[in-house]
């Protein structure tokens, strides 16, 4: 049994093959035993000659010298071989053979009732078999798992076959699986002998004529008392390996792979264990709560359920007899799991604690799960977490399923595309649910979202009509527009733009919390700005990142004093923003399609030379200004500024975020490009980024980089949000952090805003700067 299709087989059996077509059918079987006969007996894979030195040790290795004849053997799957009668000839007297053909378990009988009187054979399913738990100290196979793993057919019932074996196996009783090895069987067996048994992989030797054809392999694995994790071993030399190439380096790999993620429980890494692991206790007793345990898991798996999902088990911190439930799942949708709140450790602690849940199962969903309502997850999730659920939760209550709402009430895709800079690119306009009596959260505003960072929104912009903003008018429209909504589904997508055809952008709302972090930095300097702003001039700013150009337009409108540069390398960043932002150039207002390292470079090297003269007059007029310090700048005679830059906003995502920095690309906070940024900025000059990292250590080494250049730093971590926001100042003096409220509120006198609450956001964000020492 579980003869490949891709063994050559003899010309004499190629006719009795063709019977089978599927290895995992009872028909096809009965029809290949009767055409083919009890006595003529069939060796799959190798033989007794080659399979003896190898077989028999492990057999013998048994607590007790004499206890040979009493090894309770089991052999599923057992067809006409004679592995059986050789063992029983061997003195393993005791040994029980299955099958689910009828017609060979009839013949075997037949062939062995006089000279092995004592064998038993019985019809049954080795899939669900009919024996107690710890029944036999040993389960040999030859072919058996291969047959059920046909590939087209995926691996359920391998996979219920082993869960079978692992059940009816003895503590410290060996299962014996004779395999070709191939990639997609090892890929299911390795997992399922990870904690509890200790594997081994051994080569079977081939006949000496033979040639380096498909190879039978041994895989070994032992029951143990205990729940400890080993590497898998290998008895046999790698390099020389004689076998199909394709089949030896599958199973090298496979091999590879595995031990690898073996290394990486050892190591204590951050992995994702499967549900079986947690029931063979790789993180202790499933049926305890243990109080501020945390694991990510994977739940569900191909031909047992719809899906397969990443979750999260947390069982509170603090226990308590005031929690609602002693068990509780919660949803989250895949437009929110980007969130601190449920993709940080800290978040999701807050989410266990505002569930009032002892054990708090957080399912977070996926691409995969798009087409899929909300019913249709939770029928398919309720039989995968159930196992979970701790033993006191055995009280007939229902597992309570919670689900945290994408926020969205309608959604619309005004545009989708791509870039070859960016990659796909999709603007979309939403209306939220509006929860908190924002009457701003009720109007629809518009989205763009970069695919390579699913989830994240990259801008975010209020749309209105004519892109002017009323109270009064929307607040009437929008109770029109939720009366007519009412029958609509919600979280409803369109392809069409009937709606914000009608309206604009407007560029007085912040939408982004970070844009509203960055501008409060700006009181770090408030009294240089108002120096710069009451004496007439302008004061340079460069905004590196165009995305929709919101925070450029929103500084353009509420900083009339301010000379504002947008570098963006991608051009068709610029052509969107134009196009569905209401993005628009004017002279204090430009726009550079550019490398932003490159630019701010070029910035620097002009203030160099600026700093090399020492006349009154250059070649072509310009005037030439002495600092405090007795170097030059050279003036702007349009500006009547210096080229220097006041402030340098660096506001880009990275296009690889598998070193773990998402904003902004690893290049921006490298230190030759922060000494690139000082050189370019004025001597009041400020420095912001936007930082995205879930990594506290990358945080912390980009923290150490900044220091060295800078002389100050100070900080705005986001309130439920993986941003910070880090502000760098050029000056030696700095401001004290017990007077940044004061220069808020010199900051919000320079801001030009029709809302109150606009400038509010941003003097309430300045008071949470805090100095990075």
């Amino acid at each position: 049994m579980g003869k490949k299709k891709n063994q050559q087989p003899s010309a004499s059996t190629d006719d009795l093959l063709n019977t089978l077509g599927d290895f995992t059918s009872k028909e096809n079987w009965d029809s290949f035993f009767t055409i083919r006969g009890s006595d003529d007996s069939f060796e799959w894979y190798a033989e007794w000659p080659q399979l003896r030195d190898s077989l028999l040790p492990l057999l013998q290795q048994q607590p007790s010298p004499s206890s040979s004849s009493s090894l309770q053997i089991l052999v599923p799957g057992c067809g006409n071989s004679k592995l059986s009668e050789h063992l029983y000839d061997a003195g393993f007297g005791d040994i029980t053979n299955i099958d689910f053909s009828k017609v060979v378990i009839s013949g075997m009988l037949r062939r062995n009732v006089r000279d092995r009187p004592n064998m038993r054979w019985r019809v049954m399913d080795m899939t669900q078999m009919q024996f107690p738990d710890d029944t036999f100290g040993v389960v040999l196979e030859k072919g058996g798992l291969d047959a059920l793993m046909e590939p087209e057919l995926g691996p359920q019932l391998g996979s219920k076959y082993l869960s079978e074996v692992k059940r009816v196996l003895k503590s410290g009783g060996k299962f014996i699986c004779l395999t070709l090895a191939e990639s997609h069987v090892l890929g299911l067996l390795f997992p399922k002998f990870r904690f509890g048994w200790n594997v081994c992989l051994y080569a079977i030797p081939q006949k000496p004529s033979s040639k380096p054809e498909l190879r039978t392999f041994m895989v070994v694995a032992e029951k143990q008392c205990s729940n400890e994790l080993h590497q898998i071993m290998s008895c046999y030399n790698h390099s020389s390996l004689a076998c199909n190439p394709h089949q030896a380096s599958g199973l090298l790999e496979a091999l590879e792979s595995e031990n690898k993620i073996r290394g990486e429980y050892l190591s204590g890494s951050d992995v994702l264990y499967s549900l079986e692991d947690l029931q063979l206790g790789a993180k202790g007793d499933l049926t305890k709560l243990s109080p501020g345990c945390r694991v990510q898991l994977t739940l569900g798996e191909q031909g047992v359920s719809r899906f397969s999902y990443k979750a999260v088990l947390l069982d509170a911190k603090q226990q308590s007899e005031a929690f609602s439930f002693h068990c509780g799942v919660f949803i989250v949708p895949k437009t929110r799991a980007h969130e601190w709140l449920f993709s940080s450790e800290e978040g999701q602690w807050q989410v266990v604690e505002s569930s009032k849940t002892a054990r708090l199962i957080m399912i977070l969903l996926e691409t995969s799960h798009a087409n899929a309502d909300m019913e249709d997850i939770q029928k398919d999730l309720s039989p995968l977490v159930k196992p979970l659920a701790p033993a006191d939760n055995d009280k007939g209550n229902q597992i309570p399923f919670m689900t945290a709402s994408d926020g969205i009430k309608q959604q619309s895709i005004v545009y989708q595309g791509s870039s070859s800079l960016t990659g796909p690119i999709v603007i979309e306009d939403v209306v939220y649910e509006n929860d908190d009596g924002d009457v701003s959260r009720s109007l629809p505003f518009r989205r763009l979202i970069f695919q390579r960072t699913e989830g994240l929104v990259q801008s975010e912009a209020l749309l209105t009509r004519d892109g002017l903003f009323d109270k009064s008018i929307y607040e009437t429209e929008m109770k029109k527009a939720s009366s007519s909504s009412k029958s609509k589904r919600r979280g409803t997508q369109r392809r069409n733009n009937e709606s914000s055809s009608k309206m604009k952008v407007y560029h007085g709302y912040l939408a982004s919390s970070y844009h509203t972090a960055i501008i409060s930095g700006f009181s770090l300097i408030s009294s240089y700005l108002e120096s710069v702003a009451s004496s007439g001039n302008r004061v340079n700013a460069v905004v590196i990142g165009l995305g929709a150009g919101l925070l450029p337009m929103f500084l353009h409108g509420c900083m009339q004093f301010m000379q504002i540069e947008a570098v963006e390398l991608d051009p068709i960043m610029l052509n969107l923003a134009r196009d569905y932002f209401s993005f628009t150039e004017d002279k204090r207002l430009k726009v550079h399609i550019a490398d932003g390292i490159q630019f701010v470079r070029d910035k620097g090297n002009i203030s160099a030379v600026g700093d090399t003269l020492h006349e009154n007059k250059d070649d072509s007029n310009n005037e030439v200004l002495h600092s405090s310090n007795g170097s030059c700048k050279l003036r702007d005679p349009e500006s009547q500024r210096s080229t220097n830059i006041d402030i340098i906003i660096v506001d880009v995502d990275s296009s690889d975020s598998s070193s773990g920095l998402r904003c902004p690309a690893a290049d921006f906070v490298e230190e030759s490009f922060l000494t690139n940024i000082k050189d370019a900025l004025s001597e009041q000059g400020l420095f912001v980024v936007n930082l995205v990292s879930r990594s506290p250590a990358i945080k912390d080494a980009v923290v150490s980089r900044m220091k060295e250049v800078f002389s100050h730093l100070f900080c705005l971590q986001l309130e439920g949000e993986v941003n910070l926001v880090i502000f760098s100042l050029c000056s030696e003096s700095c401001i004290e952090e017990d007077r940044i409220p004061e220069a808020a509120v010199r900051l919000d006198k320079l801001l030009e805003s029709k809302h109150p609450e606009i400038s509010q956001s941003i003097t309430d964000a300045a008071k949470k700067l805090r100095r990075l020492k």
